[in-house]
């Protein structure tokens, strides 16, 4: 199974939660017997070939201690309540999933004018206007957000964040998302414009195990 390239070597490769018990056995099909450890975040599959899977697990932390692979599927499967965030300039999308299920949701945007390569007072204005719709879009956008998950905030176990990290991270001084981000979680989705469709589709990132796979070293020739 092709995939990502990872730091530090090997590959990542994104398995549903549904298909994580199958993984596995495929990976013990294409090399042989495995032991597992792990810990509360990562399990590890060291096979006899010299393959190892570093399967990590979403919303840490798990339960301790073995049995390791029964542990992880069970908690990758756990149909939790998870707010989502999603923001880019111009648009932005909140919704609260419980699973795969959208329990609650809005989706919005506002004008945000491109740039220009006019000059003089005309360019001064036109970045002036351009300021102050940005401004009065991301307000619009955690507006939206705290109107959305904040009545879900007892019961979520996680808040994930998305769209553009500029646009994000200019949120984050803005002390009504406090609540919000004391639960934020990995992944983030980078995405494309926050539209419905894109929303529903995050439970696909969000709830995924992601495995780092490197492959057994390659027999020595002489």
């Amino acid at each position: 199974m092709s995939g990502r390239p990872a730091k530090g070597g090997g590959r990542w490769v994104v398995v549903p939660p549904e298909r994580v018990h199958p993984w596995i056995d495929g990976f013990a099909g294409r090399h042989g017997p495995f032991e597992a450890d792990g810990d509360e975040r990562v399990v590890r599959l060291r096979a006899r070939d010299g393959a190892l899977a570093e399967l990590h697990a979403p919303f840490p932390p798990m339960a301790g201690g073995p049995p390791y692979v029964s542990r992880l599927v069970a908690h990758a499967r756990a149909e939790r309540r998870v707010g989502v965030f999603l923001v880019r300039l111009g648009g932005y999308a909140a919704g609260v999933f419980h699973g795969e299920a959208l329990v609650a949701s809005k989706v919005g945007s506002r004008l945000v004018q491109g740039r220009t390569a006019a000059g003089g007072w005309s360019q001064q204005r036109f970045a002036r206007r351009r300021r102050n719709q940005a401004a009065q879009a991301y307000d619009d956008a955690v507006e939206t957000a705290v109107r959305v998950l904040s009545p879900h905030l007892a019961e979520l176990a996680a808040v994930v964040l998305g769209g553009d990290r500029r646009a994000v991270d200019a949120l984050r001084g803005d002390r009504r998302l406090a609540p919000l981000l004391a639960l934020e979680a990995e992944p983030f989705l980078v995405v494309p414009d926050p539209r419905l469709a894109v929303l529903r589709d995050t439970p696909a990132t969000f709830r995924a195990v992601r495995v780092r796979v490197i492959d057994p070293p390659e027999p020595v020739t002489r």
